[in-house]
């Protein structure tokens, strides 16, 4: 599997049996997505920085994208995803609503989209999410967890990799996402500042035997 980081929370995990692309944004948040393609698309919550599902183009075998929006077990041409329910804040969703976590097993990989969670996770939800090879963080904090929260997160789900998300850079539209936390406020809570890298090569019999954290550049 090759994954590739697209900003914001959108990733491309291209495998085997397929493309999946996670959470595509509109212009509004200060950049805009480049021209992808995908066999599914997962929308973490329905919020216009994450659910630009049309701007995702089809492939040959399936000319209009698979969309999973919602909580639930899924398998679309020998890709499976699960969902499940979490909230966008710390106070059950009433503040910006619910969001949903994905799992989605590609290439005998697992690789778990937190999505904007906005709190820590319980042990019933970390025992429903499994094993996770590939951890996406969201690390920026305001719209949802914080660095600090986002390495307590980390270490109790205890991914094979982790690559940080939805954090502020100087691109975002500073006058919605000023308040995010950088990716060096991150990487300094985590203790680690690993060189960017513009794509990860994943492979099932090749995982790091030690949590190893990958940086990756926005393409």
């Amino acid at each position: 599997m090759i994954i590739s980081y697209h900003g914001h929370s959108c990733f491309k995990l291209k495998g085997r049996r397929g493309t999946v692309v996670t959470d595509p944004y509109e212009a509004y948040v200060g950049f805009n997505l480049p021209n992808l393609s995908a066999d599914i698309v997962t929308v973490s919550h329905q919020h216009k920085d994450h659910n630009a599902v049309a701007k995702v183009k089809g492939t040959e075998a399936n000319p209009k994208p698979f969309l999973i929006d919602c909580p639930g077990e899924y398998e679309v041409g020998g890709i499976s995803v699960f969902g499940e329910r979490v909230y966008h804040d710390a106070s059950q969703g009433s503040e910006r609503g619910e969001n949903t976590v994905f799992t989605i097993l590609l290439d005998d990989v697992r690789v778990c989209h937190l999505g904007d969670l906005g709190h820590a996770l319980t042990e019933t939800l970390i025992e429903k999410i499994g094993v996770v090879d590939v951890l996406f963080v969201p690390v920026g904090g305001s719209f949802t967890i914080n660095p600090e929260q986002a390495v307590a997160v980390i270490r109790a789900i205890d991914p094979s990799i982790v690559i940080p998300m939805h954090y502020k850079t100087p691109e975002h539209d500073q006058k919605v996402f000023g308040d995010l936390k950088t990716l060096a406020d991150f990487t300094k809570e985590f203790g680690l500042e690993p060189t960017p890298v513009p794509k990860l090569t994943v492979e099932k019999d090749r995982l790091p035997e030690e949590m190893e954290l990958v940086i990756l550049n926005q393409v």
